[in-house]
Order: structure tokens, then sequence, then C-alpha cells
């Protein structure tokens, strides 16, 4: 199950960066006008650092690095973020066009579905086990 939600990870993270280098590259763009660009490249910053906590979580995680499981805990739960945003203001404006709900609930619903399997499983270890700090999970 766990190599599954890293791999599904992985895809997500490498989606998303591609997205973006897509959309800076002019490969996509964004029809609605001034409103809507303005609004897609707010959620730029929140992307980045869920991409690069989630990368480096996943590169710590093949060297079993303590610190890969809070980065990415802080990935998911900030892909999470970016989508709930996304959906809230497509509801608010009434748009409900598919190209823009399904990958906007996948960046919900992935994390959501991943954060409660990890923490069911005990591979996230959410209290520390000693006053020294915080308990490493699992590699795998």
């Amino acid at each position: 199950m766990v190599r599954r939600i890293k791999t599904t990870m992985l895809w997500t993270d490498l989606g998303f960066l591609g997205y973006w280098l897509a959309t800076a590259f002019g490969l996509l763009a964004v029809t609605g006008g001034e409103l809507m660009d303005d609004w897609n490249w707010s959620f730029f910053g929140l992307d980045l650092v869920a991409i690069a906590t989630g990368l480096t979580g996943l590169a710590l995680a093949r060297r079993r690095h303590p610190a890969s499981w809070a980065l990415m805990t802080v990935s998911l739960a900030l892909t999470a973020a970016a989508g709930l945003m996304a959906l809230n203001f497509l509801a608010l404006r009434g748009d409900f066009q598919l190209a823009w709900w399904l990958p906007n609930a996948w960046l919900l619903l992935f994390p959501l579905v991943a954060l409660t399997l990890l923490i069911r499983g005990g591979h996230l270890n959410l209290v520390p086990r000693s006053a020294a700090g915080p308990a490493a999970g699992p590699a795998d």
C-alpha cells in the first residue's frame, strides 16, 4: 500500500510540475480572461512548495531519512488544500467544466485518501515516541 501511495504521489507531483512548465511555456492557456489567468497563477507558490516537499520527501524516503514522512505529509496537505481552494472558487463562480474539476478533485481527494490510509496503517507516527523528537516512519 505504501509503495502505491508513493508511486501515485510521484506521478501526481510530476504531473503538477508538468502542468506548470506547460503553462509557463505557453503550451497550456487558461481561458476566461485576466481574472482566471490571475487566479491560476495565484496557486503557483503553493503548488511549487507542494511539489518540492513531495519530491524531496520521496527522495529522502529512498534513503530511509526520518524527515521523509514529515515532508510527504506536508506535501499531501498542501496538495489537498490547493485542490480544495480551486474547487471552492469554481463552485462559487458556477463553473463546472470537467477539464478543471477532474484534476482539482484528484488534487483534493488523492491526498486525503493517502493520508487516511497512512495514518490508519500506522505509517505516520503523529505522536513523538520520546522527548528526543518525533519518531521516523518506516521507509516502505
